[in-house]
């Protein structure tokens, strides 16, 4: 059978990648497009972490999960959320991000759709998820753990009823200050550095503490499997 001519397209966006596939290919098909499609572009991509976002047709769970296992064995990319623009789907996006960050949240988050811009200030008495950006001069107020999907520029407070073992994840670690529990990390000349350097990537870390200390650190496996939650 012939291949329909651009069933699947990559897109950027400030997730991370915009996935558009075509509604009208059977599913088995589209699969075998996708993997083309990775494979092809994984020299590009490299190894990143970013968020993706399925585009063109209605995908179920199981649908969702298939994908996303040929994406990582085509590719390097290390796929920490699904977000969705739809705001009808939001409910079914949630769940679905809340999944797949597993290890990350519990149950009774609360989850925030859109940017926080200076000046603007958001509390929570569970852990959060923000999907957007925290800009510098915002403030992110949790008594839980604070996943934000997005750049993290400003302020967040983690734990804040004491809870050292809350933590802090964000697509790119910038922040201005951190506290979890009663302890409190400020920018570093390094970060600050950083932050002018156009070649360095964005890279997804986490902030937690040890001993005292707070540590940020690259997301993997072998964090998580260190921290005690």
């Amino acid at each position: 059978m012939k291949k329909m001519k651009n069933s699947v397209v990559i897109k950027g966006n400030k997730y991370g990648i915009i996935v558009m596939l075509d509604k009208n290919l059977p599913f088995d098909e589209l699969k075998k497009e996708v993997a083309d499609k990775f494979k092809a572009s994984s020299q590009f991509f490299g190894n990143s972490s970013m968020g993706v976002t399925f585009e063109g047709r209605f995908l179920n769970n199981d649908e969702i999960r298939e994908l996303l296992d040929i994406i990582s064995a085509n590719s390097e990319i290390n796929v920490v959320c699904v977000v969705d623009n739809d705001k009808e789907r939001e409910a079914y996006f949630k769940k679905s991000v809340e999944e797949h960050l597993s290890d990350l949240s519990n149950n009774d988050g609360q989850f925030y759709r859109g940017t926080l811009r200076s000046g603007q200030v958001i509390e929570s008495e569970s852990s959060i998820i923000i999907l957007g950006d925290v800009n510098p001069g915002a403030k992110v107020v949790s008594s839980g753990n604070v996943i934000i999907l997005g750049s993290l520029k400003g302020t967040v407070y983690a734990g804040v009823s004491g809870e050292a073992t809350s933590f802090v994840v964000a697509l790119e670690m910038q922040p201005m200050q951190i506290r979890i529990g009663d302890y409190i990390a400020r920018a570093s000349d390094d970060n600050n550095n950083n932050k002018k350097s156009k070649k360095a990537k964005p890279e997804t870390k986490i902030a937690f503490v040890e001993d005292g200390n707070i540590y940020i650190e690259p997301l993997n496996k072998e964090v998580l499997n260190d921290i005690h939650f």
